[in-house]
């Protein structure tokens, strides 16, 4: 997962905007069931980081995901645009199949998901027996 520097640098500001620290505030990433495709992106800031998230680090910002949402948006990447009729952030993630004009609901290719993510290198399988 990662920024364009166009969208860290964007993000940045508005943190700073905001009153929050960039160097201790992170972007919390997920998804979650809803929207016109069948998931929908989150995003927040955050300063806190759990034992099940993954912690990626792009221009300088930091992104924090949960493993379960990682399987779906791990590859993807996020980047800003500021043209007048489409402006903010912009997602592209290869395993993403279809979207709707509002570009943060998508639906995912459950094969493809299968394909790149068989074995996610954080899964313990002890866990889960």
């Amino acid at each position: 997962m990662e920024f364009t520097q166009r969208a860290a640098k964007q993000l940045v500001q508005i943190m700073e905007r905001d009153g929050l620290n960039p160097s201790t505030t992170a972007i919390r990433m997920g998804v979650k069931g809803g929207g016109c495709s069948g998931f929908t992106y989150t995003l927040d800031f955050t300063s806190k980081v759990t034992k099940r998230d993954l912690t990626y680090s792009s221009f300088d910002v930091t992104i924090v995901v949960d493993k379960k949402s990682n399987l779906y948006i791990g590859q993807t990447t996020i980047d800003w645009s500021n043209d007048l009729q489409d402006r903010g952030l912009k997602f592209d993630n290869p395993l993403a199949k279809g979207s709707c004009g509002c570009k943060t609901s998508f639906q995912i290719d459950l094969e493809q998901t299968k394909k790149t993510n068989s074995k996610p290198s954080w899964m313990d399988t002890s866990d889960y027996i």
